[in-house]
């Protein structure tokens, strides 16, 4: 009993030992599917989704389900997702000690057939076997470790209960049973114990022999009677070898009714052989056993997809590798005789049972029966690779017997220690993805999935250009492959190279199957394929003169599926850029009749309703797709944005809890520490939202609307020097920023007294705007800080003229011909006085060349008095200028003046917000700025007028609203997302952040089936 804990302890430490580099592997290859993306595992998806939907997340009833039904394994994903989340290392520790309690129970279960000795060694090359790295280091291959730990609960327990002879064991075997629907739950492989317990129960508990088989058959063939010795079949046998039939019906017959009586579709690509015509079909099968069989025997050259041209079919009879399929058969052939025919019973026993476990668990993948979505899968191979140790192992025990036991144990020895190192860097191989797809492709050439896969791996890390190459590899070895030729138009997309993405487009579209008569057409074509329409759509629709056609291509695939969810999604995107949002509303509720838990349809909702200006509505939908994903990281973000523009305290604690969840998930996020910043600005608290914002700029330097807030926040609390950085860092990135100049400009008069920095702001206001009055008025202030009176006059009369009812304009000017005329007055030759006449270019200032440089003081300082008192006088002043014969002399008046354009109306702040495209922020003078009373200071005092930086004192939100994360293959969400600036018109004096369509669609990286990384199909059992 020591020895066997002994053992016990070194085959968990070995187990430890060899995969405990596993840990620091990520998720990789069907990872992605199992678990970043599938809803099921997280906390607010309903418990009851694990019971109603494959083991990918997608609902049993849906075509594109895989049929693969195993609920118990996703509650454990999702149970170490409430755990630790996404953190990859707690998910292969699950792994790794489920392997180890395997290893264990199968020790313990071999101890049943063979010496403990014997037991032991069966069990280390069990626990080492390098078959098992994708099972064990790939987080998916849970399913075969935990079923299992089932299976052999399950045969465990049946063997208690055939011990006694005169005796059912209903205890144990009911138990049995219910590990046996346990083990089935976790993978379907599970079932196949009951086969197992079958031939226990008929060749090792009964001792049944096969010559007494073939003696009872041939007497009932041939009609005479055949007397069976006394106690040679118990009841007790016949009773649980019925139940074990009555089970395994029962299970196999709720297994049909989930999958709705239908078998998972798989393409050509997935399963080339499930294609080919008789006699290719079956001779390529046949020739797949002798392929996993020695993967068994030599697991040297292992690959993590066999799929496509990995395998080529068997067409003829005369192909060579008709001899591996024969000498398969002939082994397994010659062991099951000896199995039957030899008279020693134990060896008898463990060739049986060896064969056993070998054999049953390996058909239903086996594509004898029916077809899979693979060729070959190194994972399924986990059970049967129990009967192979068995054989292994009892094997040297006969030699060490016959031969030397020392040199037997020996070689024993070497391959246990061989296999060790190769499983321990085998697991190297699956940190991640590029290491694991560049591992397959030293052993494999013939596979486009491997490049495909390889290129996905450099495209997410933004290495286009040899993304590209692999991708063309791909198209090369595989000429027909749909996702190939997606996946360079993809990439061409990602380059610039619009019309080489468009030719690969429709290059994939053309190798689509083509609709016959009296035949489904959606049951022809794989669902992925079809997202060659959606990406070539979005390509087209960056067209805005395209945008009718690419709508013609999204309504062309829903055509071709009507529950085809995504296209619906696209397509509403571009019905918003045409405009039509009632459309585009009709599309995306026709979308949840399909998927009616899809968080990004209710999202995109909002967004439309958005659009129309009803932003209560866009809350609520917004809100219901947080219900059914609390963390859809674009609504949490527009949802807090529209929260804290309704200015209720309550809302904004919500925003801001929504923004904190947020920044959680990702701490880069630039504006979420705006959006931070922007709510603390409402709460009055300046230093917590100067915080936010500098780590807004820090983490992006060109933060147009954080540079600017920030930099206005320094400015208001009187910190003008450590906002002038801020703002040069703003102009140098975003040079037509007007409201950034206008401060910058303002900050270089009072406080830097740098005049050439001042006026080259004002004057590139101008350049942008020549009729923005304040960048005009600022300029004038410029000339006036210069002694340059005459030019200032003529640039405040400009700007007058352009705004004749802005008071304090009219009120500077007077100031102006005040001092002008004192000017006048005072003594000759002073150098004050020559500076004040110089002349000047009116065209400075956006003035009239031919106007000329010297107008006349009285005439201007008349027009003053005129425009400040009355209409009447104005007029009068009009008519004395005319009779003067002095008209077009002075610059800036009445002649010169264009029609004054009317501020826009200031919206109310709780006025809906706006949210046009094209809409640009509206810079206005507010009527409680602080500016015009320090202007009438200056008039008191007949001091110089100072800048008026008010109307840049209006703080600027940021866009937020952003298209959804893209999708890519199965992976929905897997590529980065891309936003979409929108700014819109202001809103009580503020840029608000932006809400702009999240539309699940606009999708660059629209899904292909070459991604079969991303693909539940590629490897999938």
């Amino acid at each position: 009993m020591a020895s066997h804990h002994l053992y016990g302890a070194l085959i968990a430490l070995v187990c430890v030992l060899c995969y405990h580099n596993s840990l620091n592997c990520g998720f990789v290859f069907d990872d992605i599917s199992a678990i970043k993306e599938n809803r099921d595992l997280r906390p607010h998806s309903s418990i009851k989704n694990v019971f109603l939907n494959d083991f990918w997340g997608t609902p049993m009833h849906k075509e594109q389900s895989h049929k693969s039904y195993r609920p118990l394994c996703v509650l454990t994903f999702r149970w170490n997702y409430l755990l630790h989340g996404l953190e990859p290392a707690g998910y292969h520790l699950v792994n790794v000690l489920l392997h180890t309690i395997v290893s264990l129970m199968y020790f313990r279960m071999c101890a049943m057939l063979l010496s403990e000795v014997a037991s032991f060694a069966a069990a280390l090359l069990f626990a080492v076997h390098p078959i098992h790295t994708e099972a064990v280091t790939g987080v998916v291959g849970r399913a075969e470790t935990l079923s299992s730990v089932f299976f052999l609960a399950a045969f465990i327990f049946y063997t208690k209960a055939t011990r006694r002879k005169k005796s059912t064991g209903w205890r144990y075997l009911c138990l049995s049973m219910l590990f046996v629907a346990t083990a089935m739950l976790c993978k379907e492989q599970g079932i196949t114990i009951t086969g197992v317990c079958a031939i226990y129960e008929i060749f090792v508990a009964q001792k049944i022999r096969l010559g007494d088989i073939y003696q009872l058959a041939r007497s009932m063939m041939s009609g005479k009677s055949f007397t069976l010795p006394a106690g040679w079949w118990p009841h007790e046998a016949s009773r649980r070898l019925a139940v074990l039939c009555v089970t395994t019906v029962a299970l196999l017959f709720a297994r049909l009714q989930i999958m709705g009586s239908q078998l998972p579709v798989f393409t050509r690509f997935d399963n080339p052989a499930s294609v080919a015509l008789t006699p290719a079909r079956q001779l390529s099968y046949n020739y797949l056993v002798s392929v996993n069989l020695w993967l068994l025997l030599f697991p040297c050259d292992l690959c993590c997809d066999w799929t496509m041209g990995t395998v080529p079919l068997v067409e003829s009879f005369t192909d060579p590798r008709n001899l591996a399929t024969l000498g398969a058969y002939t082994v397994i052939g010659v062991l099951a005789w000896v199995a039957f025919v030899e008279n020693h019973r134990q060896k008898s026993a463990v060739v049986v049972m060896g064969l056993a476990f070998m054999l049953l668990p390996f058909l239903p993948a086996s594509n004898l029966f029916f077809p899979v979505g693979f060729v070959i899968a190194e994972r399924v191979l986990y059970m049967p690779s129990m009967g192979f140790c068995i054989l292994v192992a009892y094997g040297f025990h006969v030699l060490s017997e016959r031969w030397s036991r020392k040199m037997t144990w020996c070689c024993l020895g070497f391959l246990l220690l061989t296999h060790s190192l190769k499983t321990y860097n085998r697991n190297a191989d699956w940190e991640s993805e590029y290491s694991i797809f560049m591992s397959g492709l030293k052993v494999n050439q013939r596979n486009a999935k491997l490049f495909n896969n390889v290129g996905h791996a450099l495209e997410s890390e933004g290495r286009f250009e040899e993304a590209l190459q692999f991708f063309h590899k791909a198209v090369r070895v595989q000429e027909d492959d749909v996702g190939a030729h997606i996946n360079v138009g993809r990439t061409y997309n990602h380059l610039k190279m619009f019309k080489e993405a468009e030719l690969a487009y429709l290059k994939a579209k053309s190798l689509l199957p083509k609709a016959k008569p009296g035949e489904s057409y959606q049951a022809r074509i794989a669902p992925n394929h079809l997202n060659v329409f959606l990406n070539l759509a979005n390509l087209i629709s960056k067209n805005a003169t395209r945008l009718e056609e690419a709508d013609l291509l999204y309504r062309q695939a829903i055509s071709m599926r009507s529950d085809y969810t995504q296209a619906y999604i696209n397509r509403g995107d571009i019905l918003i850029k045409l405009n039509r949002t009632k459309e585009a509303q009709e599309v995306y509720e026709r979308a949840l009749l399909y998927d009616s838990t899809n968080p990004d349809i209710y999202y995109n909702l909002g967004v439309v309703f958005l659009e129309q200006g009803k932003a209560s509505q866009a809350l609520a939908y917004l809100d219901k797709a947080l219900e059914f994903d609390p963390e859809h990281e674009q609504a949490l973000l527009n949802s807090a944005i529209l929260l804290q523009e309704l200015g209720r305290p309550e809302l904004r604690k919500i925003a801001r809890e929504r923004l904190l969840k947020l920044l959680t998930k990702d701490e880069s996020n630039e504006r979420v520490h705006f959006n931070l910043g922007m709510l603390a600005m409402d709460d009055r608290n300046t230093d917590e939202a100067e915080n936010w914002f500098r780590r807004a700029v820090h983490l992006k330097q060109d933060f147009r609307s954080a540079l600017f807030n920030l930099a206005l926040l320094l400015a208001d609390d009187h910190r003008p020097l450590e906002a002038a950085p801020f703002l040069n860092q703003l102009v140098k990135y975003h040079p037509d920023h007007i409201k950034g100049l206008i401060l910058l400009g303002d900050i270089y008069i009072n406080n830097i007294k740098d005049l050439d920095a001042a006026e080259n702001c004002y004057k590139r206001i101008l350049q942008l705007d020549p009729i923005n009055i304040q960048g005009l008025h600022n300029l004038c202030v410029v000339y006036v800080e210069r002694g340059k009176l005459l030019q200032a006059q003529a640039c405040l009369s400009h700007a007058h003229g352009l705004a004749p009812g802005e008071e304090y304009i009219g009120r500077h000017l007077q100031i102006v011909q005040t001092r002008i005329n004192r000017l006048r007055q005072s003594a000759d030759g002073s150098r004050e006085k020559e500076v004040a006449f110089a002349d000047y270019d009116p065209r400075e200032f956006g003035g009239n060349a031919a106007s000329g440089s010297l107008p006349d003081p009285q005439l201007d300082f008349q027009l003053l008095q005129g425009t400040v008192n009355n209409d009447n006088v104005h007029q009068e002043q009009q008519q004395q200028q005319q009779g003067d014969g002095t008209e077009g002399v002075a610059h800036g008046t009445v002649h010169d003046m264009p029609t004054p354009l009317p501020h826009p109306e200031l919206p109310s702040k709780d006025s809906p917000v706006s949210r046009r495209a094209d809409a640009e922020p509206v810079f206005i003078e507010t009527e409680g700025s602080s500016a015009p009373e320090l202007l009438s200071q200056s008039l008191a005092d007949d001091s110089k007028p100072a800048p008026l930086p008010d109307a840049a004192r209006s703080r600027e939100r940021e866009p937020a609203f952003e298209h959804p994360s893209e999708t890519s293959s199965s992976r929905s969400s897997r590529r980065s997302s891309r936003s979409s600036e929108k700014y819109p018109s202001s809103s009580a004096g503020l840029q608000s952040a932006s809400v702009t369509p999240q539309h699940s669609a606009p999708r660059n990286d629209a899904p292909s089936i070459g991604q079969d990384l991303d693909d539940p199909s590629s490897g999938m059992s």
